[in-house]
């Protein structure tokens, strides 16, 4: 399966990825696991993306576009991954079917799980004291899904309008979340030739 995980900061997309992930063999492909990597690692990349997140803002469309090509292409992706945290924006969509395109791929589905903003940024607020991330303040938490709201959320629509869409409500325990992606997936993966 080619699937996106469509949703805002602290939805529960990189935990539900990586479930999803092992129940259909695919590799969960996080853009911001790849990003914290290289700020660790201290990378000319990370030393960038460290910069602009620590603002609140999102990476550039070109380098995170690079970045998913070239993962894209490695092995264990070929017959299927889960995107989370990519696309984010229009220009982002249209470099993804470009690379799909060309492989002669299309997606089977795009997860967006739904959550309230407020239960969001207490996740956030938690998460950032437990993981020790500086850059989760409330301030920026609260910024960050002002810029998901106007940019990466009417990226739904295209999505929906290509029958593509499946809305999960991301609210409740891990466990629930989870059957309900997977009761969305099953047409997906059904429809789905080997």
């Amino acid at each position: 399966m080619r699937l996106i995980m469509l949703g805002p900061p602290g939805a529960g997309k990189g935990t539900q990825a990586a479930r999803v992930s092992a129940a259909h063999d695919v590799p969960a492909i996080s853009t911001g696991d790849i990003f914290r990597a290289n700020i660790k690692d201290e990378t000319p990349l990370g030393l960038q993306v460290k910069q602009i997140t620590a603002s609140g803002g999102y990476v550039p469309d070109e380098v995170t576009n690079a970045i998913v090509r070239d993962r894209l292409g490695a092995e264990d992706a070929a017959s299927g991954f889960l995107l989370d945290g990519y696309p984010r924006t229009p220009g982002q969509v249209e470099a993804l079917d470009e690379m799909l395109g060309g492989a002669g791929h299309a997606l089977d589905a795009v997860v967006e799980l739904t959550v309230d903003t407020d239960e969001v940024v207490q996740r956030l607020l938690t998460r950032a004291q437990d993981q020790g991330r500086a850059d989760d303040t409330e301030e920026v938490i609260r910024e960050r899904m002002r810029i998901y709201a106007e940019e990466t959320a009417p990226l739904a629509a295209v999505y929906k309008e290509r029958g593509l869409l499946r809305r999960v409500d991301g609210m409740g325990t891990v466990d629930e979340v989870t059957a309900r992606i997977e009761a969305v997936l099953a047409p997906a993966s059904d429809q789905t030739p080997g």
